[in-house]
């Protein structure tokens, strides 16, 4: 089992079946607040579905094609973060991430995000780290821009929600970019 502390009222850990009712919850609390950005909640009704989505959680992270971790703050599942993509081809991690509202303002998606971002560039040895976010999306565009990640442009109408359609600013990160900061 992943489990990866960030402080002390902040850890990482592997979805897994135990997560199915704190995840289910918090998604259906925040309903109204993530569909706004994030498609797979309108899918997303009942607490089968949730099942689901940490069974293929659990399938991706077996292929070593991606990974979705529960971010628990102070002992309460928080929201979820992960690789979408490993890319093993372009040695390319894709970061994305959701909190839920109770949770925001305390720094929690950005200390997460760096956790991972480590965890991509000196474990896996990825070279690249991305992320996408909405271009209306401020406080998830906030997360890579905190975090040093270069705005490397916008993809026009990337993706319909609810009828509309968003563009998508990439943000990206290079391991010698990281290094160089961290050291």
């Amino acid at each position: 089992m992943f489990t990866h502390y960030i402080r002390d009222d902040l850890y990482l850990k592997l979805l897994d079946d135990s997560d199915l009712g704190e995840l289910f919850a918090l998604t259906d609390r925040n309903r109204n607040d993530l569909r706004r950005w994030l498609a797979w909640v309108d899918h997303t009704v009942k607490p089968e579905d949730t099942a689901k989505f940490i069974q293929a959680s659990k399938q991706l992270y077996a292929e070593s094609k991606g990974m979705n971790i529960a971010v628990v703050f102070r002992g309460q599942l928080a929201g979820v973060v992960g690789f979408n993509q490993l890319d093993w081809t372009n040695s390319k991690a894709h970061i994305g991430y959701w909190l839920g509202k109770s949770f925001q303002s305390y720094g929690i998606m950005t200390d997460a995000t760096r956790a991972l971002m480590t965890y991509a560039f000196r474990d896996l040895n990825m070279n690249k780290v991305e992320i996408r976010a909405a271009g209306g999306n401020t406080k998830s565009r906030a997360i890579p821009e905190r975090l040093g990640f270069v705005e490397e442009g916008s993809i026009r109408a990337a993706e319909r929600l609810h009828g509309d359609y968003v563009d998508h600013i990439v943000y990206g990160l290079l391991q010698d970019e990281w290094l160089d900061a961290s050291h």
